[in-house]
């Protein structure tokens, strides 16, 4: 599964699963991401919540093509945390207008526990909210 997002790369983030509406995103705690409590850091968390819900809004597959958006509001609950293991977050997208997406998404501990929830709004670049999206080489609007 393709993924060029240098932010996914800066903290190991992996795209598991992407389909229209869905996102699963992965990642194995390590020391680099704890607080200086020694936890697994809520920015990390509500990292990988932005990313799974804004991904759940903008599979495309059609070749050559991409969609694209940005986050407008995004909202966490921390209910747990993790020292140390794989971490997954699950988005959904709730429902979708013609400019604008909300989506919900959990994050599980290791366990399959969940550590966090949140919603978020994002909203699609121009040309960005029709499934087949726009070339990738195509100016950001």
């Amino acid at each position: 599964m393709s993924d060029s997002a240098p932010f996914h790369d800066l903290l190991g983030i992996t795209l598991e699963e992407w389909s229209d509406g869905y996102a699963r995103l992965a990642l194995e705690v390590e020391k680099k991401h704890h607080n200086r409590s020694g936890v697994l850091h809520g920015g990390v968390m509500l990292a990988l919540i932005d990313q799974a819900g804004g991904y759940s809004g903008l599979f495309c597959n059609v070749p050559g093509n991409m969609r694209r958006a940005v986050t407008v509001d995004l909202n966490t609950h921390f209910t747990g945390q993790v020292t140390a293991g794989r971490i997954t977050a699950e988005g959904r997208v709730v429902t979708a207008g013609n400019s604008i997406f909300f989506t919900r998404t959990e994050v599980r501990g290791p366990d399959g526990a969940l550590v966090a929830f949140g919603s978020g709004t994002h909203r699609w670049r121009t040309g960005s909210n029709r499934v087949e999206g726009v070339p990738v080489d195509s100016p950001l609007r």
